[in-house]
């Protein structure tokens, strides 16, 4: 029988007072992830020190005592991994080279060693965990990481990733079936050394026609789950497609997902009316009612709770947590949601 609270809810039981754990919950609003990082230097290679990674994933369950634990690393790991180098430059973001709007993929020399490290971390926070604490795992969905891949970059509306998903199909698929199988292995090696859940972040899902989401979102993240499933049955597999909007119901038959997260964007009485009454759902504060405070904050809590009387409901945020956003209203919001 499960008895951890948020793992029990993934696989289907509704609990009267949702289990929490937060998007980015291990980061920049810790003061004690700020003295680490300035400590190890930059994102990159605090992410690849096992030791690191297992602290800063450690960090917010000591602190707050959230009943999941999301995996410290990022989502270009996978394509680190199929060969383009990556970068992490102060203020500007992560950057990929070369550019696959500029250079083919059958040119990249893959080294799937250097995910080494992150299984490393997996078994470090497995063994360190709270009984009752559920861990996490995760990877960038196909699309969302198809856009870094192919502009170098991340941008605000995806055009060149966009266009050249338009002007050739068949290269675009390539690039994305590469990254299916990447992430498929690197989600079941997750599970092997010990994650219990995965989550796949689909951050740019919401700027695909419908046409291009069922092909670019729908068709990869199921092929994930399948093979997931195919070598971890009965492993709660999170679907978040952030954006999706309308197009999250199509998005849940679609995928099959074991749950699925919802933005701060969707009304969360619209998805409890529209999604299969079984499915569990995740999410959705804004992020910035969590870090104003105050009345906003009680009052964002107070709707998502009263949507889903009856669903599986894991309590999170739409997104993840700002860096700026108090401790205290992190305090404030676990009260709250337990009780």
């Amino acid at each position: 029988m499960v008895t951890k609270p948020l793992l029990r809810v993934l696989n289907g039981a509704r609990a009267d007072r949702p289990p929490t754990w937060l998007m980015r919950q291990a980061g920049r609003y810790l003061p004690e992830y700020r003295a680490l990082r300035a400590e190890r230097g930059g994102f990159l290679a605090l992410a690849t020190d096992p030791i690191a990674a297992t602290e800063v994933t450690l960090q917010p369950i000591r602190r707050f005592g959230f009943d999941g634990a999301i995996l410290f690393s990022d989502i270009l790991m996978v394509p680190w991994a199929l060969g383009q180098e990556l970068t992490f430059g102060a203020g500007e973001g992560p950057r990929l080279a070369p550019a696959l709007v500029d250079a083919a993929l059958t040119a990249l020399t893959r080294e799937p060693a250097r995910l080494d490290p992150v299984y490393a971390t997996v078994r470090g926070v497995a063994e360190s965990l709270p009984a009752e604490t559920t861990f996490l795992g995760f990877a960038g969905s196909p699309w969302t990481v198809a856009t870094y891949m192919v502009a170098g970059q991340g941008s605000r509306d995806q055009e060149v990733t966009r266009r050249f998903a338009y002007a050739d199909p068949a290269a675009f698929g390539a690039i994305v079936d590469a990254i299916v199988a990447m992430t498929i292995d690197y989600l079941a090696r997750q599970i092997g050394n010990g994650v219990e859940a995965v989550q796949i972040f689909d951050s740019w899902a919401g700027s695909l026609s419908p046409e291009q989401f069922e092909r670019w979102v729908i068709a990869p993240n199921r092929a994930i789950v399948d093979g997931v499933r195919a070598r971890c049955p009965g492993v709660p597999i999170i679907g978040f497609p952030k954006g999706a909007g309308g197009k999250l119901a199509a998005y849940a038959a679609g995928t099959a997902v074991d749950a699925l997260g919802l933005d701060e964007t969707v009304d969360p009485h619209w998805a409890d009316a529209v999604l299969p009454p079984e499915l569990p759902v995740q999410g959705n504060l804004d992020p910035l009612a969590l870090l104003t405070g105050g009345a906003a904050l009680d009052a964002g809590i107070d709707r998502v709770l009263a949507a889903f009387p009856e669903r599986p409901h894991v309590f999170n945020l739409g997104h993840g947590i700002g860096q700026h956003t108090p401790i205290p209203h992190v305090e404030h919001l676990l009260q709250r949601v337990r009780g």
